[in-house]
């Protein structure tokens, strides 16, 4: 594992700057899962289409096909890197990244196992079944356990192992194609049949992943089942069950709710939630209830003073409902119909602003005579710097929300008082 790990930081350090060219060029770790997947369709194809036009001999479709497994291969290791090296990071992106590559897996050998199939290779093929089954269980082991708090990463034969060994195995075939023959076939004396074939270059390894992948599973089991037995024994004969807490937890509740309840019920839940800070140049903020993530909206300087005329805002996420509460830029979608703005310059250091998502209301951002820019707008009918945005919403769908109400909240111009203000849009 040692020198895994080692192979693994010296691949980090050569495709780091390339890392950091797609980081510029503005894609996301799911974007880049997103290609890994794409390449792997291709993967399938390559397979298929050699299949049904090309002959039994014919090893040229399985070397392509082993050379696009490579570079599939390295969006793999590309999307962590971007999460880590971008700091984007998140909960969703690790999920999304294990479920695309489950499928993407799944297609790679969907594509092996129709080749092989289709050009009479019929033990290989069940041999690249059983291959499949003992991938898909590894990973699976693995998230089973890990989702009853046991670590479970052994093995031989993780997927870059796997990854690996297809995509050299496909091309060596493809290269022996070329040089052998692709009906070259080894006999040995006494033994009625071949030993060896131009296309055993390609099955012997799935062969050997069929075998080792599976060991890599019920490895991962046993481990498990060592962890989880030590786990169960630390429990205490007198320890109240499991049951017995979560009653105890809504006696408790109940009596809260009842003592503290009403008072609690005139506070809003908007202002319970937390205050951006570390925002040096923060115009205001958009928080709504589904959870306190939080839109910030930052003033945008080229330089001291000077604001990016394009983009006078910028405008990203407080991700406080994740561990660590860190910041992420806004996607494609977002900034495009939901929490993106609309910017007019109407004059020196004067812009108008309207949300994607409701252009009925104008924003001023202005520079003020303490030569700072504050974000001007009408709140119950008083001009005021406006500070933070609320929406209340009560179901709907992401396109379509039912927004029970949209509060305004900043400081009256003119007598420094918080004023507020609902809109129903």
């Amino acid at each position: 594992m040692k020198a895994r790990d080692s192979l693994q930081q010296g691949i980090y350090k050569v495709i780091n700057p390339f890392v950091k060219f797609l980081i510029k060029l503005g894609l996301t770790p799911n974007m880049v899962t997103t290609i890994g997947l794409i390449l792997n369709i291709g993967v399938a194809v390559i397979f298929v289409f050699g299949a049904e036009t090309s002959n039994r001999g014919d090893m040229s479709y399985v070397g392509w096909a082993g050379a696009l497994v490579l570079f599939a291969g390295l969006f793999d290791m590309l999307d962590g890197q971007v999460a880590r090296l971008g700091n984007m990071s998140s909960t969703f992106g690790a999920l999304y990244d294990s479920v695309l590559d489950r499928y993407s897996e799944l297609v790679m050998f969907l594509g092996i196992c129709y080749y092989l199939v289709s050009h009479h290779y019929f033990l290989s093929s069940l041999f690249a079944f059983i291959a499949l089954i003992g991938s898909m269980m590894v990973s699976y082991t693995r998230a089973r356990a890990e989702g009853l708090g046991i670590e479970s990463k052994g093995g031989l034969m993780q997927r870059p192992e796997r990854v690996v060994l297809v995509g050299i195995s496909a091309i060596a075939c493809g290269i022996g194609g070329h040089y052998l023959g692709g009906d070259y076939k080894l006999f040995v004396d006494g033994i009625p049949f071949h030993v060896f074939e131009t296309m055993s270059i390609f099955t012997i390894p799935i062969t050997v992943m069929a075998v080792m992948t599976n060991i890599t599973a019920l490895g991962r089991l046993k481990d498990a089942k060592r962890a989880l037995d030590a786990k169960d024994a630390k429990k205490k004969p007198g320890q109240r069950s499991e049951t017995m807490q979560i009653i105890q937890t809504a006696i408790i509740a109940l009596f809260l709710f009842y003592f503290v309840g009403a008072s609690a019920s005139t506070i809003d839940v908007q202002d319970t939630f937390p205050v951006p800070k570390d925002v040096a140049q923060l115009m205001f903020y958009i928080q709504r209830t589904p959870n306190t993530n939080t839109i910030c909206y930052e003033l945008n300087e080229v330089a001291p003073g000077v604001l990016d005329e394009e983009s006078p805002i910028h405008i990203f996420w407080i991700r406080y409902a994740e561990e660590n509460a860190r910041r992420k830029e806004l996607n494609f979608i977002q900034r495009r119909f939901a929490y993106g703005l609309k910017v007019k310059k109407t004059g020196k250091d004067n812009y108008d602003i309207w949300s994607v998502a409701y252009g009925k209301k104008t924003l001023h951002l202005r520079k003020a005579t303490d030569n700072k820019f504050y974000v001007f707008t009408t709140i119950d009918n008083k001009m005021a710097v406006l500070k933070r945005i609320f929406i209340k919403i009560d179901g709907g769908t992401f396109w379509s929300p039912n927004v029970v109400y949209i509060e305004l909240k900043g400081t009256d111009v003119l007598t420094g008082n918080t004023v507020m203000e609902r809109l129903k849009p």
